[in-house]
């Protein structure tokens, strides 16, 4: 792709600048360049990790080559020696895991593997031959469809092992020396990202780098244990402190370039309450705060169904208060309660890290957050839309914190399950309360970032109200008429056996629509409906729906095959799949809509996605019947802006045929159909509206004659004549346009 030629040699400018050896060979994959150098370290007597996730490099372990793969969000770093991958891919010697591999493929690599081989019967077929070639010398042992579907993709298989097979003996030297880790050359590293415009991440590189030169703690900062909330009374109160006093004057010898901070080395002070006078006391200095970061443990992420576990509260760098519960709900309901003029106070910042999460929890025991809120996750997509924001990484990257890790504590366990109430009380504190006080921190790193990148307004009147609402709104959930989607399911089957009918007579023959190596023979060797049919990478004839699309207008056939597939992701996707996304407890579908996702600023909704509901067909319209009000006394609202990024185009490029068409009331769409079809609006066909409004919004956006002619049907030289007629009528927005692509060009320069 172009854009990755493009960015290619600047990839290269900054490893170089961070004196990052780059590795690699013209003709060879990175995975061979691995593992020839791999090889040749071992000769040489080294133990070799190579740091990766892909199973793929199981093939090289042995006893002096491992793999490492890094901590992810489903758990912490595995180190697989020979024992680790024999246990792990249920195989005799690590070599087999590419017979492995080209039995069962890999999506992720583009291995096809063998039709019909999953990973259970691949381990089955290794267990009982040994290898791919042996299970294709043997196939006569075999029974059933399993072995036609093996015998007919012998190939196939062959080829999918040479593909999973990590080439070692690429021409490559290992040099050592070259392999050294140096400091980064900052005065080249400050002019790429300069050119790049990579302000936010070169500060947060010096932020991480300052933090490692000034390593030396300042001693006058140890806590001390200390009264609860260094108040001086004589209550007796049932208090677990947490200190690191210790552990952190131990690592004050670390080396410099390898510094980083974590709970072990950090002098903190958490505290869990578990009694009356305790909470009393800590209410009582929440309430004389201007600014408190809170957060809430619970035993799984689905809020409707999730119980809350644990409080934590943070109001001091450093310094934090936890407070358990136990599994009685009205017993965690009233101590709720206590902390009620805390979460409805109107003069305290409450700051948090996806507050939505834990709003929607407390509104489980009847307990409203209230504004003014400030949400770190949120904060920091307004900077940087185009990085993470989950709070380890956010961690990391601006504090040079590494946080506990939840695997830590409760293993590698359903993510929806988190069995935080088994933790010990101890560790619970310090993971809980570690939270509270990296938000806290977090929050004074993006507070001036913010301002600096002129998103403060946005974020104070726009998405931090918007943060209740979304939660509001996800609690409140959709009505959903199951019966009419199970009744309409068996309609849609009906017609998916007509249409398969309809294929079958029209290829004379019987098969696997679903087959893409079925569907590809009966398509270009069987009815030739292209001389030169393109092909995937695996050597498979191309069937996706794109290609199928370019292929509408060569076969009658064609247009069966993409109502089936339209017809069929409809039934799995939405009318089979729905009913299935009610919640036990309200009968109602929850979602939940996101505003850290998308980088232009809009909301997307997962969990389910209710954002795509068809409704251009008739079949989509169907599914949209589905959605009722909660009762007779409701009805449901439908509201859009007219046309709204026309009206601001419009406005914008002071198009005075535009205006007028809106100030006329007209509809765009017909009135620019009108204009480049030259018919009169009261004539304009359904098609040339439909296609008018395609050339609308696909103008403001850049498109080409090739992308419009892909939306349209229409080819490559009437869509290029209709985006001339386009500006001819529209002639200043045509010269705005062209102005603002001058004037961005100039800037990128």
């Amino acid at each position: 792709p172009e854009a990755i030629k493009i960015a290619v040699p600047y990839i290269k400018e900054i490893l170089t600048s961070f004196k990052i050896p780059i590795l690699f060979k013209k003709g060879y994959e990175a995975d061979d360049v691995i593992g020839t150098l791999a090889i040749k370290a071992e000769e040489q007597g080294y133990t070799i990790f190579m740091v990766t996730p892909d199973k793929d490099f199981a093939q090289l372990v042995t006893e002096k080559i491992k793999i490492y793969k890094p901590a992810s969000k489903f758990g912490g770093v595995e180190i697989l020696g020979i024992e680790e991958v024999k246990k792990k891919f249920e195989v005799n010697n690590p070599k087999q895991v590419i017979d492995l591999l080209g039995m069962m493929g890999d999506s992720v690599d583009n291995i096809p593997g063998l039709p019909g081989v999953g990973n259970k019967t691949a381990v089955k077929f290794i267990q009982e031959y040994g290898s791919l070639e042996n299970l294709l010398a043997n196939t006569h042992e075999l029974k059933g469809a399993i072995k036609t579907k093996i015998e007919e993709n012998k190939e196939l298989g062959i080829l999918s092992k040479k593909l999973a097979t990590i080439i070692t003996d690429v021409p490559i030297e290992l040099n050592e020396e070259s392999l050294i880790l140096e400091s980064p050359d900052w005065e080249k590293v400050k002019s790429i990202f300069n050119e790049l415009e990579f302000r936010t991440l070169y500060q947060s590189l010096k932020q991480f780098y300052k933090i490692e030169e000034n390593n030396e703690p300042n001693n006058s900062n140890v806590v001390k244990q200390g009264d609860l909330f260094d108040l001086t009374t004589n209550h007796s109160t049932n208090i677990t402190q947490s200190t690191n006093t210790d552990s952190f004057l131990l690592n004050q010898d670390s080396e410099p370039n390898n510094y980083t901070k974590t709970f072990e080395n950090s002098n903190t002070f958490y505290q869990s309450i578990s009694d009356d006078m305790g909470r009393k006391i800590l209410l009582k200095k929440l309430l004389q705060q201007k600014e408190v970061c809170f957060d809430t443990e619970t035993t799984g992420l689905v809020e409707l169904d999730a119980e809350i576990v644990g409080l934590s509260f943070s109001y001091t760098e450093n310094k934090g208060y936890y407070i358990p519960f136990n599994n009685n709900f009205e017993e965690t309901k009233a101590i709720l309660e206590e902390f009620k003029p805390f979460f409805e106070s109107d003069s305290i910042l409450k700051i948090g890290q996806n507050l939505k999460f834990d709003i929607k929890i407390l509104n489980n025991y009847q307990i409203k957050v209230k504004e003014p809120l400030f949400d770190t996750m949120i904060a920091h997509y307004l900077i940087n839309p185009d990085l993470r924001n989950n709070l380890d990484y956010l961690s990391e990257i601006y504090l040079n914190y590494k946080p506990i890790s939840i695997t830590s504590l409760i293993g590698k366990k359903d993510k929806n399950q988190l069995n935080f109430k088994d933790v010990p009380l101890l560790e619970q504190t310090n993971y809980a309360v570690e939270d509270a006080d990296i938000t806290l921190q977090l929050k004074k790193v993006f507070e001036p970032l913010l301002i600096e990148k002129k998103v403060d307004k946005i974020f104070k009147e726009i998405e931090m109200p918007l943060v209740l609402v979304l939660s509001a709104m996800e609690t409140e959930g959709i009505n959903l008429d199951s019966k009419l989607l199970n009744n309409y399911s068996i309609t849609l089957k009906e017609e998916l056996t007509q249409l398969e009918k309809k294929v079958f007579e029209i290829a004379k023959e019987e098969f696997n629509l679903n087959s893409p190596k079925q569907l590809g023979i009966v398509l270009f060797e069987n009815l030739k409906i292209i001389d030169k049919p393109k092909k995937t990478k695996t050597g498979q004839y191309a069937t996706s729906e794109d290609a199928l699309v370019g292929l509408k207008n060569e076969h009658p056939i064609i247009s069966l095959l993409l109502e089936y597939r339209q017809l069929q992701k409809l039934k799995s996707t939405y009318v089979d799949a729905l009913p299935n996304e009610i919640n036990s407890k309200t009968n109602r579908i929850h979602t939940s809509y996101m505003q850290t996702v998308a980088a232009t600023g809009r909301l997307s909704s997962t969990k389910p996605n209710l954002q795509n509901i068809p409704i251009r067909s008739i079949h989509g319209q169907e599914v949209r019947k589905a959605f009722v009000p909660k009762n007779d006394e409701f009805k449901l609202l439908s509201a859009d802006y007219s046309q709204i990024e026309l009206r601001l185009i419009a406005e914008m490029s002071n198009e005075t045929m535009m205006i007028e068409s809106f100030n006329k009331n007209e509809d765009i769409h017909a009135s620019t159909a009108s204009k480049v079809f030259h018919v009169p609006i009261n004539e304009i066909t359904r098609e040339q509206r439909s296609q008018a409004k395609t050339i609308n919004f696909g103008i403001i956006y850049g498109v080409s004659a090739f992308g419009l002619s892909q939306q349209t049907g229409l080819n490559r030289t009437e869509s290029k004549k209709l985006i001339d007629a386009y500006y001819e009528n529209y002639p200043l927005l045509k010269e705005f346009i062209t102005k603002q692509i001058f004037l961005l060009k100039k800037k990128a320069m």
